[in-house]
């Protein structure tokens, strides 16, 4: 599979270009050129079919130009030791739980996959990558995880002061592990900011091998294409008519991810979403992208920090825009519907839900105008564990969740005894000494 730029479609380059340098220089994303037609396979799936082996097949699918089936599959085997689960809530009603990781969080997928993909080209092909990001734990714990014992990568971590967390010690390069992490003097805006910075700054870039481990890299976003087909394979057995996804928005990655899948022509019959800023619904009930407004030649660069993948969402419906008005139904909540969704959730089904879950699940309630049959379902999409939006959940509820053993890490603080930093030049400095 070849990979292009949203900013210019004469850009061409391979997988291992778009994760190694992720930012094209034109200031835009890197999105699929070309998609498989897989529809004759994932009707072969069922129940019985692993996470990890959809994910292996749809790997050695997309990239079969650069590594080997073989190769593929182990990729998925050490990217996915765990797995997203499907819950039948009701007769029509599931959930698709991507939070069974160790931090708790969906995001896990994505950078335990990337992560993977990076060592295997660069065990191959040779040469080091160093991820440079601003988090405040979740990236942190997972990316600190997914990276002990590789030979050929180094994570670059800028915390808000007072914030370093998802750590243990043995993972600071210092004492031989491959996070760096730098504490910033100022809030996680300006942590962003220095990563914009440094990045703006090709030469750097290219010095350091820098690259994300967040969604502005496709190789952290093309993973979550793997949901959809999983959740089919679950599901295929157990109903009758269309599956809907009602989701959260956040940076639209998960948005962009399940049109992919249908562009791979697997069975995807719409996806329900809350409105948003940039994510409107017009007069007819139609989705509307707001950031449309102002051509692609009159913005600023895509953000290595903290990504949306509107941009890419716009490209999909400027080569589709008839069919895919028709497969993405926002809906209006407000606040007291997303209330009121978190306590019927609980009420009916004993479940808790965060406020990203209850908001996705209110649209679904909003938009039951889509369903073209009775035996149509919804597969709720529900990202994190509900512990990690335990103030929300108390509020609503009257109580919130704990986390599982498991998952604590990515909110344990950790005290760095290093002198904070406030410029991308003192970043550079120091990953200079270190790395």
């Amino acid at each position: 599979m070849k990979f292009t730029s949203t900013r210019n479609p004469s850009v061409s380059v391979n997988f291992a270009k778009a994760i190694l340098d992720c930012m094209p220089e034109d200031g835009g994303l890197y999105i699929p050129a070309e998609f498989a037609d897989l529809r004759k396979w994932v009707l072969y799936t069922d129940e019985y079919t692993s996470f990890s082996n959809i994910a292996g097949t749809l790997t050695s699918a997309c990239i079969n130009d650069e590594f080997s089936p073989i190769i593929c599959e182990t990729i998925a085997t050490k990217a996915f030791p765990f797995s997203p689960k499907i819950q039948k809530i009701d007769d029509n009603l599931f959930s698709l739980e991507l939070y069974h990781t160790p931090s708790g969080s969906h995001k896990e997928f994505g950078v335990s996959y990337l992560v993977n993909c990076l060592e295997t080209i660069l065990t191959m092909k040779g040469g080091t990558a160093t991820f440079l990001d601003a988090t405040t734990g979740e990236i942190a714990s997972s990316l600190a995880r997914a990276i002990r014992g590789k030979n050929n990568l180094k994570a670059v971590l800028l915390f808000p002061k007072g914030f370093v967390r998802g750590l243990t010690k043995e993972d600071f390069v210092w004492n031989g592990g491959n996070v760096l992490p730098v504490e910033v003097d100022g809030d996680e805006k300006r942590c962003h900011e220095l990563v914009r910075e440094i990045f703006a700054n090709r030469s750097l870039v290219e010095k350091y091998n820098l690259t994300v481990a967040n969604t502005a890299n496709i190789g952290r976003l093309m993973p979550q294409t793997f949901f959809y087909p999983y959740a089919f394979s679950q599901l295929k057995n157990q109903v009758n008519g269309g599956i809907f996804y009602a989701m959260p928005c956040g940076n639209y990655s998960n948005l962009v991810a399940g049109l992919y899948s249908w562009r791979l022509s697997l069975p995807v019959n719409g996806f329900i979403c809350p409105t948003s800023d940039e994510i409107k619904v017009d007069l007819e009930g139609n989705c509307e992208i707001m950031d449309s407004i102002v051509d692609l030649k009159n913005r600023g660069n895509a953000d290595p920090a903290s990504p949306s993948n509107l941009e890419r969402l716009e490209e999909i419906f400027s080569t589709s825009s008839l069919m895919l008005k028709h497969f993405v139904y926002p809906a209006q909540v407000s606040k007291e519907e997303t209330e009121a969704a978190c306590q019927k959730l609980f009420k009916d089904y004993g479940i808790y839900a965060n406020k990203s879950t209850s908001r996705a699940y209110a649209a679904s309630l909003k938009r039951n105008d889509i369903f073209g049959d009775e035996g149509s379902s919804i597969v709720l999409v529900m990202r994190d564990h509900p512990a990690l939006d335990s103030e929300f959940i108390r509020h609503t509820l009257g109580k919130a969740p704990e986390l599982p053993n498991e998952n604590p890490d990515s909110l344990i603080p950790t005290e760095l005894k290093h002198p904070c930093v406030s410029s991308p030049e003192e970043v550079m400095l120091i990953i200079a000494d270190e790395l």
